[in-house]
């Protein structure tokens, strides 16, 4: 018994120096080293000072911004809290919340009729941080983020087609368009969005 013990802890111990030290410390190396961006979180910088990451969406609440998806993270877009919110489709309590956020998207964006509202713009992501909405939320708000910036819609609308990304290897997922890039694309203009 003993010796089935000691091959046991060697094992172990192996195992652990292998799988929880140097695996993860060749991982962290090469992506520092072919990916550093990616490794450090996709911060974004501006006048050296990091104001976001690409990867996890911030809140805009001004009316000449662009509005992220709702958030379930926390107290909104907290990555320490990060998860949905587990509601399926027959929770009063997600019913409710969906009502709730027609009815002030519809009054934030005039001209949005209740058969035209994107689903992300009511319905909080599976990790409560996306940074992106689809092209049809990103339209549905050009009016209001327009007429809150005195831009022309064309000018606003071009800023949505410029900062859309498309799928994947042109076949996976959808196009989307970066919440905090396309706020950022509008604040160079000059133009105050709050």
């Amino acid at each position: 018994m003993g010796r089935h013990t000691a091959i046991a802890i060697r094992m172990a111990v192996v195992t652990i120096v292998v799988f929880g030290l140097i695996y993860p410390l060749a991982m962290t190396g090469i992506g520092q080293l072919l990916f550093p961006r990616q490794a450090n979180g996709s911060l974004i910088r501006q006048n050296g000072k990091v104001i976001g990451s690409q990867l996890i969406g911030q809140q805009f609440t001004g009316p000449g911004y662009f509005h992220p998806r709702p958030s379930a993270a926390g107290k909104g877009y907290d990555a320490t809290a990060s998860g949905g919110s587990n509601l399926g489709p027959t929770s009063k309590v997600l019913v409710r919340d969906v009502k709730e956020r027609i009815a002030a998207e519809m009054k934030q964006n005039p001209g949005l009729t209740r058969g035209r509202i994107p689903a992300d713009m009511v319905t909080a992501s599976g990790s409560g941080l996306d940074p992106d909405i689809t092209i049809a939320n990103a339209e549905a708000q050009i009016s209001r983020v327009a007429k809150a910036r005195a831009m022309p819609e064309a000018q606003v609308r071009q800023l949505v087609k410029a900062n859309t990304t498309g799928r994947i290897f042109g076949f996976l997922g959808e196009p989307r368009v970066n919440v905090l890039h396309l706020n950022l694309a509008l604040d160079k203009l000059g133009r105050t969005g709050r």
